[in-house]
């Protein structure tokens, strides 16, 4: 495991900070964060997110303030890597939640589901019982709550003894909620995990790994929900590609390589 006096690098892209770590690192820090107690919180940093974040105030400090920004996107991958940063691998959260599901069945933690609809989140469940069947589920519900609820959801979770809970909400709200209600929830880890309770439930498919390696997954999900996603993802790679390119022609020293201990 990652011991306290190891660092993670902290980077800069595009005015926007980000983690350097492998699946392996972050699964170490996750584990070490339910053995020991120690809170910790992971978002997962995707295109959609980092443009969002540029002109909604709140959805960056609620980034920001988490202690792991993963690098799920393959954009910002790629992104990162023209800007001379090394990035080793790209950590998905769902391939995340999946990894950590695993160590949870093994180490005898106890997971919560919060998001989707009942009919997904309980679907979700029970593909995740079906493939680590030794797994004990601390709780689930559903993510169609008002703000005046959130409290009690807490508190329900809370009671389950979760070691660590993963909230399938859309952005901004899963980040919101995170934010508003860290310091109250007791779970040593918690990560957004978006859409991936659909994916995991059977509701959508996920991209094919060559449509993922070559950064295409967004092309993939649109072809199964184009109304809903074919103007946000159209509206958001586009603004990408230009502060990219905003990027290459500005002087080049912009990067913060500093570190900073976890």
């Amino acid at each position: 495991m990652l011991s306290d006096n190891q660092s993670v690098v902290r980077k800069n892209f595009l005015g926007t900070p980000l983690d350097v770590l492998t699946m392996s690192q972050t699964l170490e820090m996750a584990t070490q964060a339910m053995c020991s107690g120690k809170k910790i919180t992971h978002v997962a940093l995707n295109v959609a997110k980092l443009v969002n974040m540029r002109t909604d105030p709140v959805l960056r400090g609620d980034v920001t303030s988490a202690d792991i920004i993963g690098i799920d996107g393959m954009g910002i991958v790629w992104g990162a890597r023209l800007h001379g940063i090394t990035i080793e691998e790209r950590v998905a959260g769902i391939d995340l939640m999946w990894r950590l599901l695993a160590e949870c069945e093994a180490r005898g933690f106890r997971p919560y589901f919060l998001g989707a609809t009942t009919e997904v989140v309980e679907a979700a469940a029970q593909a995740t019982l079906k493939a680590y069947p030794r797994l004990k589920m601390a709780g689930m519900r559903n993510g169609y709550f008002t703000a005046e609820e959130s409290a009690g959801i807490v508190e329900e979770i809370n009671a389950s003894g979760a070691d660590c809970l993963f909230v399938g909400l859309p952005t901004p709200k899963k980040e919101r909620f995170l934010a508003e209600h860290r310091q109250r929830l007791n779970a040593p880890f918690v990560m957004g995990v978006g859409g991936s309770y659909d994916v995991i439930g059977g509701k959508v498919a996920r991209a094919p790994q060559w449509m993922q390696s070559a950064s295409l997954e967004w092309l993939y999900r649109t072809l199964q929900e184009p109304r809903r996603l074919i103007w946000r993802y159209a509206r958001t790679n586009l603004a990408f590609f230009f502060l990219l390119i905003a990027e290459f022609i500005r002087p080049a020293s912009k990067f913060d390589t500093g570190r900073r201990s976890k």
